[in-house]
């Protein structure tokens, strides 16, 4: 239930389709590649700025108005993919008038000098977005207006950022950091990942890191924000259920969106978030405020 390639046969064409758009946003004007946010291995940000319309930093916005910023983070199993193969969630939100951050972070296992586990994907995630929070004016941005968005792995991260108390890592940093978070096909808890046999092998989870990874197992966020999750209702039962379970241990007060959208499977869904008009596509916006 969690062998995505085997439940889509045709997921290679949905992942060629985003290559070669990734190909053609990273070369559009207005963005900046591989922007270190640390220095650590895969710790660097793509960076696409709200496009201009001339009365603005994007459409609707006026002359001294900064961008709201969409952080999205990709999935994978934590083992796998990169955010150049992600560039193509920038163009439409883009020209809608935010700004979008794509970071990388490390790939489980690593190596034996050098091991990578998905708690220590979650500390790098962080430091992403405390630098997004610091710099991202230059670049047009809003800090007080982020959302974070991901798909599988990545909503799993996108969870964990909004359950994070920010101020633990930085006496300066908001604990609103995050104004927003929305969990695509998200894994909420990893006890499941932990017995699934053919992620073993990489991610290397033991009882604990599950547990200190499982955003589910958290005490709600107390601050102003909320995360959506969402899920295809055509995948698998466990997806379902790890889209529900978010909703049923925070409630509903911080996640009052839980849905599992017709006809999409678990590559479709990310298509759907860059097609105007879709439901997950106008939801997105209406977290970040367009």
């Amino acid at each position: 239930m969690y062998n995505n390639r085997a439940l889509v046969p045709d997921f290679a064409r949905h992942m060629a389709v985003w290559t070669g758009h990734s190909i053609d946003a990273r070369q559009e004007p207005g963005c900046q590649l591989d922007v270190p946010y640390g220095l650590g291995d895969g710790e660097t940000l793509d960076v696409f700025r709200a496009v201009e319309t001339g009365t603005g930093t994007g459409k609707g916005a006026s002359s001294t108005d900064k961008a709201p910023v969409l952080v999205f983070l990709h999935g994978g199993y934590w083992r796998s993919l990169d955010k150049s193969d992600h560039s193509f969630v920038a163009p439409v939100f883009t020209q809608a008038g935010a700004c979008v951050v794509v970071p990388n972070y490390a790939l489980c296992p690593g190596t034996d000098i050098h091991p990578v586990t998905v708690p220590h994907i979650v500390m790098q995630i962080v430091k992403a977005l405390v630098w997004v929070w610091r710099n991202i004016d230059q670049y047009g941005g809003d800090p007080a207006r982020i959302t974070v968005a991901g798909h599988s792995a990545g909503g799993h991260l996108a969870a964990m950022m909004a359950a994070c108390v920010w101020q633990a890592h930085g006496d300066d940093l908001p604990e609103d950091l995050v104004r927003n978070s929305l969990s695509i096909s998200g894994l909420h808890e990893l006890e499941s990942i932990r017995r699934t046999p053919f992620l073993q092998h990489d991610l290397r989870l033991t009882p604990e890191d599950a547990c200190k990874a499982s955003p589910a197992w958290m005490p709600p966020p107390s601050r102003h924000g909320v995360l959506a999750s969402v899920c295809g209702g055509e995948e698998s039962a466990e997806f379902l259920r790890q889209n529900s379970l978010i909703q049923q241990r925070w409630g509903r007060k911080v996640v009052p969106v839980c849905e599992a959208l017709p006809g999409l499977n678990h590559f479709s869904i990310l298509d759907a978030m860059v097609e105007p008009g879709s439901r997950l596509h106008r939801l997105t916006r209406e977290l970040l405020g367009l």
